[in-house]
Parts: C-alpha cells; sequence; structure tokens
C-alpha cells in the first residue's frame, strides 16, 4: 500500500517526467558530499534547515518547476514533527524516497560498476557547466550557472576566474573535463580578497 508520501513523490515526478540517470547518483560516499553541498546551497539563510520555499525557490533558479501544493506534500512527508523544514537528514531520506519511486530500488543494492556511473554522472554535470559544448568551461560560462543558482560568487568575475585557475592544471585559461572531474572530488573553495 502507498503512503501519501509515495502518492505525493509519484505526483511530483509525474509533472517533472524529464528525470535522467544524473538525478540517481550511486556512489554512496560522493552521494552523501554532493547532496551536502546541495543541502547547503538551498539553505539561503544558513539556519540548518531547508523549507519548502526555499526549495521551491532553488528548484525555480534552476529551471525546475514544481506545483508548490505538490512540491509542500512531498516535503512535509519528511519533515520531523516540531521542526520547520528540513532538516540535512531528513532531505537524504526525501532523496532516497525520489529514488526509489523513480528507480524502484535502494541505493545501497545497486550492484554495477560504480567507477563508470561516478563518471557519467560527472559528464552529465560537466554538461550542465560547458554551455556552448566545446568541451571546456570558460569562467563565463561558470559565472551563468553560479548566477542561475544565486551564488554570492558570480557577481565578482575576478573570483570566478580564481576558481578557473585553482583547478586549470595545464593553464590554459578554462577546464577541461578531466579538471573538471578532480574539483569535484576535492572540495576547492576561493576565498573573496
Amino acid at each position: 500500500m502507498e503512503t501519501a508520501g509515495t502518492q505525493c513523490n509519484r505526483s511530483l515526478i509525474r509533472k517533472n517526467n524529464n528525470s535522467s540517470a544524473s538525478f540517481r547518483l550511486r556512489s554512496p560516499s560522493l552521494n552523501s558530499l554532493r547532496l551536502r553541498r546541495i543541502f547547503d546551497l538551498f539553505d539561503k539563510n544558513n539556519d540548518g534547515v531547508i523549507t519548502v520555499e526555499e526549495l521551491s525557490q532553488a528548484l525555480q533558479l534552476l529551471g525546475l518547476d514544481a506545483d508548490l501544493s505538490e512540491l509542500e506534500c512531498t516535503v512535509k512527508s519528511h519533515i520531523k514533527p516540531g521542526n520547520i523544514g528540513l532538516q540535512f537528514d531528513d532531505f537524504e531520506a526525501l532523496h532516497r524516497a525520489l529514488n526509489d519511486t523513480l528507480f524502484g530500488m535502494d541505493l545501497e543494492e545497486v550492484g554495477e560498476d560504480e567507477t563508470g556511473q561516478e563518471e557519467s554522472d560527472l559528464s552529465e554535470a560537466f554538461k550542465v557547466f560547458d554551455e556552448d559544448g566545446d568541451g571546456y568551461i570558460s569562467a563565463t560560462e561558470l559565472q551563468v550557472v553560479l548566477e542561475k543558482l544565486g551564488l554570492a560568487e558570480a557577481r565578482e568575475m575576478d573570483r570566478v576566474e580564481r576558481m578557473i585557475l585553482s583547478v586549470d592544471r595545464n593553464h590554459d585559461g578554462r577546464v577541461d573535463f578531466f579538471e573538471f572531474k578532480d574539483m569535484m572530488l576535492r572540495s576547492v573553495v576561493v576565498r573573496s580578497s
């Protein structure tokens, strides 16, 4: 028997049925790190809680329109009693529930080559940044994505360029896939001057 949360998940997913394999990050350790980064980005006021409003705004910035009432139904089924929003462990549970609804299995049950899937996930992510499809991420392309996410770093081109330079091993002023992959596997932070 389906729970109300599962029914909400299915309804929300039907509305945004452009799910791709990149939604499903199969490496548990990378998945947890990525989810933490996503959680921190969505938590606009840095209070350790993502409200339905914060999640809705983040999804809109990423071009994912979700019906507010369906989003609210889905999210509220994962919020612990007495809380006003999703804490990180609630967010992880929501991700697992959506994963199960979309793909019909737990992340831990996957038995295929995780390295190949990680590579595929990274390739999908790289394509988001490489807007012109030339195989490189320029500072301008990075700035566009940072702006879409509403990150302050986007306002300072010098800072964006330093982000590129911090991972640009061959010093060509742009990031290729291998440099991107290296960056994604470690945390890169460039502080404001």
